[in-house]
């Protein structure tokens, strides 16, 4: 096992499982789910999983994801989260829904949609404060108007995106206000739009707070199926696997060192001055892992390990209260963040158990 190491085990049962009971959570007020699989790279198992467990979109913001998936025979309807005008011909052909807010791009998609002799799906995203991508809800007529003018698109529903880029939450004063768009929408252009997506994995307070979800029957959920969690707070989501994903690293040296560097400090590896805690002689532990490998701040240690710093290669343990041998494994938690990074990854090894 030692060759295989840094590695991450991955539970497609506790994902699969995860993903049932979120759906059958949301389905009980109308809101079906969009499986995100850009934190694990469009791995096709993955995916598989998640549709084993009741999700009907595959959803990635990586075009190269979902045609890893296609090519994998991945069945699902698939939805791209970021759209750039550069790939609109490939988005054309390999996507059945994409989310847009420029004008520009969607006459090419349009235009390649004519050539394929196809009826593209969009979904519009709006802005909602959070300051990532959507049209301005002033703006959003003119943009329905003039979109309706492209007869190879069909508007499919409305979205917004919330507590990412700014971190603004998804509350019932948002959702309503989405939900209104989409009623005004509707009237003023005699549409019947199908989707109402109203957010992500944050949407989880959200949802269990509301009496009435209004408009929104749908979310994008990407965390809380992988990790069990909801990302406002991190809070665990009841009945949910917060391990599916577990990070397991060799020691490559154990010995009882000073806590202190000598000699002149300077900047280390990445420009900064570091600070040390002196903690007297300790018993330290370096691991096989490092920057180049995955977002060293999400990790947590499966047992009573304090991580006190890493460069690109190498991560430095407290391992006083541990005793830790050269060769053997050790795991480490993740969160969203060390998840993404350590999937993309080509250093890590994924492995997949039951």
């Amino acid at each position: 096992m030692l060759g295989f190491m840094p590695r991450i085990e991955i539970n497609l049962s506790k994902i699969q499982h995860n993903a049932r009971i979120l759906c059958e959570l949301y389905r009980k007020q109308g809101i079906s789910l969009m499986g995100v699989s850009k934190a694990v790279l469009g791995e096709p198992l993955i995916a598989e999983a998640m549709i084993r467990g009741g999700v009907k979109f595959i959803a990635d913001s990586r075009l190269e994801n979902i045609q890893r998936m296609k090519n994998s025979r991945v069945s699902a309807q698939f939805v791209l989260l970021r759209t750039a005008s550069s790939q609109a011909e490939s988005i054309v052909e390999n996507v059945d829904i994409s989310l847009n807010t420029e004008i520009d791009t969607l006459e090419k998609l349009n235009y390649y949609a004519s050539l394929q002799n196809k009826i593209h799906q969009i979904i519009l995203m709006v802005e909602m404060g959070d300051l990532r991508e959507g049209i301005l809800p002033h703006d959003l007529f003119l943009f329905v108007k003039q979109v309706l003018c492209l007869p190879h698109l069909k508007i499919i529903g409305l979205g917004c995106n919330l507590a990412c880029y700014g971190g603004i939450k998804p509350d019932r004063q948002k959702m309503q206000q989405l939900s209104a768009l989409t009623d005004a929408i509707e009237q003023k252009f005699d549409l019947n739009l199908s989707i109402t997506s109203g957010g992500n994995s944050a949407n989880y307070e959200w949802y269990k707070s509301t009496k009435q979800v209004g408009r929104i029957n749908n979310l994008r959920i990407g965390e809380s199926i992988l990790l069990g969690c909801g990302t406002v707070n991190r809070q665990v989501i009841p009945k949910l696997h917060t391990n599916a994903f577990k990070l397991i690293a060799e020691v490559i040296e154990s010995k009882v060192k000073p806590s202190l560097p000598f000699g002149e400090i300077g900047r280390d590896a990445f420009g900064n001055i570091p600070v040390f805690q002196d903690r007297g002689m300790h018993q330290r532990a370096i691991i096989a892992l490092g920057k180049q490998d995955t977002l060293i701040s999400g990790l947590s240690p499966d047992r009573d390990l304090e991580i006190l710093g890493s460069s690109s290669d190498h991560l430095v343990l407290d391992s006083q209260k541990s005793d830790l041998k050269v060769g053997v494994g050790v795991n480490f938690n993740l969160d969203y963040g060390s998840l993404l990074s350590a999937m993309t990854s080509p250093f890590i090894k994924k492995q997949f158990v039951n």
